[in-house]
Order: C-alpha cells, then sequence, then structure tokens
C-alpha cells in the first residue's frame, strides 16, 4: 500500500500522487487544499453587539415557549374538567324519577252498540199454484205419484233475498219439501178427507191457507 496519499483531477477525474503538482493525464494544476481555519462571526464573539443581541433573542424565544407551553396545559385542564361536569349533568339527567301513586281508576266505556237491521217490511204474500193465486184456501186430491207445486212472491216485488218459511199443521199427514227459497212441493199421505193448515212466515208478516184434502181419486 503506497504511503503517499493521491488526489483526483477536477477536470478529467484521474487519479495521480499528491507529490505532483499536474495532472499526468490532462495537464490540469492541481489546487491545495486551504489550512485556513474560517474567522468567527460577530454573533459568536462576547462583547459584541451581534453577541448581545443574539443572547436577547434566545431569552425571548424561551419565554415565549414557556408561555405557549403554559397555554396548552390550561387548556387541556379546562377541556377535560368541562368534560367530566357535562358527564356529570347528563347522569343526573337521566336517573330514573319513581312513579307516581295515586287513587284515579280508569273508567273504561263500553263499545257502541251496533244499530240493529231494520226488518223488512213485507206486506204480503202472494201464494201460486201455477199462475192461479191461493187467497184463503184450497183442495187438492194427490195421487200415488202425484205433489203440488206453489210458489210465493214476496209484496212489494223489491224486496230480494227474503227467506220464506213454510210449516204444515200434521207433517206426517200433509209433508212440504222446500224446493229453493220460493218454491216448495206438497204431499198427502192420509187415507181419509183432512183439513189442514199451512203457515208461511217471511220477516215478521205471516199468512195462514187452509188446504182441504181428500184421499186420492178411485177409478
Amino acid at each position: 500500500m503506497s504511503m503517499i496519499p493521491e488526489v483526483k483531477c477536477r477536470r478529467c477525474g484521474a487519479t495521480f500522487s499528491s507529490m505532483r503538482s499536474r495532472c499526468p493525464n490532462c495537464g490540469t494544476r492541481r489546487v491545495a487544499q486551504s489550512g485556513r481555519t474560517p474567522s468567527p462571526t460577530p454573533g459568536t464573539v462576547k462583547g459584541t453587539a451581534s453577541y448581545e443581541r443574539a443572547e436577547t433573542n434566545t431569552k425571548w424565544q424561551i419565554i415565549f415557549g414557556l408561555i405557549l407551553v403554559v397555554a396548552v396545559i390550561l387548556a387541556v385542564i379546562v377541556m377535560v374538567s368541562t368534560s367530566l361536569e357535562g358527564a356529570d349533568v347528563k347522569q343526573s339527567g337521566t336517573a330514573i324519577t319513581p312513579p307516581v301513586v295515586t287513587e284515579y281508576v280508569p273508567v273504561i266505556e263500553e263499545a257502541p252498540t251496533p244499530e240493529p237491521t231494520p226488518t223488512p217490511n213485507v206486506e204480503g204474500l202472494r201464494v201460486m199454484y201455477y199462475t192461479t193465486e191461493i187467497k184463503e184456501d184450497f183442495t187438492i186430491w194427490p195421487g200415488p205419484e202425484e205433489a203440488i207445486a206453489l210458489t210465493v212472491q214476496v209484496m212489494p216485488l223489491t224486496l230480494q233475498g227474503l227467506k220464506v218459511d213454510w210449516k204444515s199443521s200434521d207433517p206426517e199427514l200433509l209433508k212440504i219439501t222446500q224446493d229453493d227459497e220460493y218454491a216448495v212441493t206438497i204431499e198427502y199421505f192420509g187415507t181419509e178427507s183432512s183439513r189442514e193448515t199451512i203457515t208461511l212466515t217471511c220477516a215478521s208478516y205471516t199468512k195462514e191457507i187452509v188446504v182441504y184434502c181428500r184421499p186420492p181419486k178411485t177409478n
């Protein structure tokens, strides 16, 4: 290892011995490094005006820094105390209030009674045997396999959908079979003449018809 240090050319970058004054590659003169120590600035020399001003500025910077630190600490203390007071107020506001006990008994009103449906105003019942109206009475001669078909009309005719009930005074002798709401079939099972009654009821209207029953005709 060489004991003589080498330097680098500032122009071509070649290295050469520090004993040379010029670069052997390009001939550029080597610049020797200065061994002079830089003189101090006025602000670092005690007793000068610049030094006094620098000292004064440093003191004020320290004072302002301390004031800023104290202000930050006070602000943190105020924020913490405010938050704690708010938490206390919230807890006191959400306290459960005991219920007030009174002797008042609520009165439960009864549900209103629905208005009754008005009874249809039936003015009459017309009993028909085909096209003939039976007003008070009629006579039948039922055969062995015969039956009498009757129909009824509710007056006035504007009343629709009303049920008509038929009732025989002796169902064993005079049997009534309901075909639909306005038509029936009548059969007589007696062997002797008999007077029976048929009662018709529709809504609040009632009508009775007398039926003279005779035994079947014999040839």
